[in-house]
């Protein structure tokens, strides 16, 4: 038996029965091969393929720019590299909103081009239609409520969301409306602590926050920003677990200064 069959893959149904059971869900951004190979050898749950590649990929300010093209580019990379963890695919703006139809052609692309498991688009009513199109063709979606990136110029600003109390109300409305429409998680983003895990308490699909408080079913962060890759970015919601920006830099430093002494390449180090 290869090591490969014996590996149990995390599926929606897997998800659902995380939360059943009150195990938290662990869920990161990839966005290539060989990243996605280690968070996939740690364990990771689900692998995020983020339009925030737009960001800390291709070095946008915003994750409008990236293409649907450029996604699937992305999707397959990290696929390849993954045995056990879910993926889910960020659809990217312009390729769903407003238009049902383009949503499913936009959806079927990416599983069929990428070999990917699932979709995630941004928002509540003003995309059932498209969830309710893309399930309906047996692509599974994850929705997403809150701070929606995609949504940047609308709200002009990357501040906490769902503070008031009709926006907080609304946020569950959609939470619900996503639920019922079929989709199997929810992420939700930079919302007050309490209102995440009330969502969490109202719907029986797993919700994932990102600056969402502790009591909702799972987290997830870009894998930059954990890694201490990209050093700009400082929200409260971000834990550091290293600082690999110095790290990497300090290595090319060392690699430049053996290069220019000549310490390298070394006797040992030749043919």
């Amino acid at each position: 038996m290869s090591v490969h069959s014996e590996i149990k893959k995390v599926t929606t149904h897997t998800l659902q029965a995380m939360k059943k059971r009150g195990e938290p869900i662990s869920m990161l951004t990839a966005y290539d091969f060989s990243m996605a190979r280690v968070l996939d050898d740690g364990g990771i749950d689900v692998l995020l393929v983020g339009d925030s590649a737009s960001n800390v990929m291709a070095g946008h300010e915003t994750t409008l720019p990236i293409t649907l093209d450029q996604m699937i580019y992305h999707a397959q990379s990290v696929v390849r590299g993954v045995n056990r963890a879910l993926v889910v695919v960020d659809l990217p703006f312009g390729s769903y909103q407003g238009d049902s139809k383009q949503a499913l052609h936009s959806a079927i692309r990416i599983m069929k081009e990428s070999g990917a498991h699932a979709i995630k688009l941004e928002g509540g009513a003003e995309v059932e239609e498209s969830i309710r199109r893309i399930i309906s063709a047996g692509v599974p979606v994850m929705g997403h409520l809150g701070l929606t990136p995609q949504s940047i110029y609308q709200f002009g600003t990357y501040s906490v969301r769902a503070k008031e109390e009709a926006e907080a109300a609304l946020l569950l409305e959609n939470a619900a409306l996503l639920e019922k429409a079929g989709c199997f998680s929810i992420v939700l983003e930079k919302i007050p602590a309490a209102l995440g895990e009330q969502v969490a308490k109202s719907v029986s699909i797993p919700v994932i926050g990102i600056g969402a408080g502790g009591g909702v079913d799972g987290q997830v962060l870009v894998i930059h920003d954990l890694l201490g890759i990209t050093k700009n970015f400082s929200p409260r919601f971000l834990r550091r677990y290293l600082n690999l920006y110095d790290e990497m830099k300090g290595a090319v430093e060392s690699y430049i200064r053996d290069v220019k002494t000549k310490d390298f390449p070394n006797s040992e180090e030749q043919y």
